[in-house]
This record gives structure tokens, sequence and C-alpha cells, in this order.
């Protein structure tokens, strides 16, 4: 699998989460086709799309362990997306509202299909207007979290690279499930109150659920999805 940019914190920043929080509750983020050569995420998961600068359903799908021969076409509802190859295995295919079929195929015999459905307004950026700042750190309305205004920059093992990150922090011992971008990344409880959350390039929406009482959420741009290290 290769990284980019545009998904920087996405699979591979999972990873880094998980190992700087602790914590692990999260599925695997990728799933292997029958072929055993091929992959696509296990989540859909938003991210700004370069192509209309719009925050979008996406997910990764290529090849998995390619060989330096190996080659593959991946296509969307029965529309080629891109040929992937072992120097450049992965796409990123931006999904519609709805159904849709993402096929990874190395020839005529062997493809692998992977299905999403993607319920209308799952990429809709939430409502912080409750949300309250100080200019250092936004509190959630309903007062169980909060977390920092400004990004900061940090080395992200995961990615090879400094990323922009924010700290979210739980406001009095509940347990949160913390996504970004409809990605699971951690739960915070009385034994694990906080966790940094690297940001992806474009707009990101970080949620913390108390089951079906509330959500929080919080929306921060991360630039190009890099930073410089002071």
């Amino acid at each position: 699998m290769k990284s980019k940019s545009i998904l920087s914190s996405g699979v591979v920043a999972f990873a880094a989460v998980m190992a700087l929080s602790g914590s692990a509750w999260a599925a695997t983020t990728v799933q292997v086709g029958a072929s055993g050569k091929t992959f696509a995420s296990t989540w859909v998961r938003c991210a700004t799309d370069p192509t209309t600068d719009t925050f979008s359903p996406v997910v990764e799908a290529g090849l998995f362990n390619p060989t330096t021969k190996t080659r593959g076409t991946v296509s969307l509802n029965g529309t080629p997306v891109a040929n992937v190859a072992s120097v450049d295995p992965s796409t990123y295919v931006w999904l519609a509202d709805g159904d849709n079929t993402v096929v990874v195929a190395l020839n005529k015999k062997t493809a692998d299909s992977y299905a999403f459905t993607v319920p209308a307004g799952t990429c809709d950026v939430p409502d912080t207007s409750g949300n309250t700042s100080d200019g250092t750190l936004e509190y959630a309305a309903s007062g169980k979290s909060y977390a920092t205004v400004t990004p900061g920059c940090a080395w992200n093992a995961s990615t090879g690279q400094p990323q922009p990150y924010v700290h979210l922090v739980d406001n009095g011992n509940y347990l949160l499930n913390v996504s970004v971008n409809g990605v699971p990344l951690t739960q915070l409880s009385a034994t694990h109150p906080n966790t940094p959350v690297f940001l992806s390039a474009g707009q990101n929406v970080i949620s913390a659920a108390n089951g079906f009482v509330s959500i929080d959420y919080y929306v921060r741009d991360g630039g190009n999805g890099t930073c410089t290290l002071p």
C-alpha cells in the first residue's frame, strides 16, 4: 500500500495514534480480497477531494503486497478509476451517496469486489456553533470534551513525515469513542483521558461520541497534511 498526502492521517496514521494512546478498540483498517492479492479500506472516510474541493466519502484500493510484475485496474461501479502496479500500487476512490462497488481486477479471471454503502449526508460538516472557545481550547457544547484550537506539529512515524495534530481531552471521566473523518481512532476514559489526533490534508472532522447520549464535534483544517517541525 502506498500512502498519499491527502489521506496522510487515514489508515497509516491510525496506527500512530493507537501507539501514542495505548488504547485499541477499532477493527482492522483494510480488508484483503478473496484472491489475497488486492485490498480496499474497511472504513469509508471523509476527506477533501482535490478535484472538487469538497468534503467527500473516499476509500483506498489497490494491490496487496504486489510483485514487480503485478498489474491491475481499479474501477468504481463499472467505470475504470486508475491502473495500479508495484511502483504505484493503490489509488483513492471517491464514492457517491448510496451503494458503491469497487473492483480491483488483475486480469479477466482474477478480480476482487468490495461493496460500500454511503448514507446521504455522511460527509456533511457538522454544526459546531454550540461549542465555545477561549482562543486556545475549544469546548464541546456537551461539556464532555475539549480540543486545542491551533494545530501543533509532530513527527508521525507511520507516515514518515511531520504532520499537524490537535490534542483531544476527556473533560470528566466519560467513555468517548473518538473518530476522525468517520474512521475510529481510540477510546477516551478515566484511565485514558487524552489523545493526539493527526490531521490529513484539507478539512478534518473529529468526533467524540458518548454512546448514544451525545456526540462532540470539532472541525480543523489540516492544510496540505504536512508541517515544519520547530
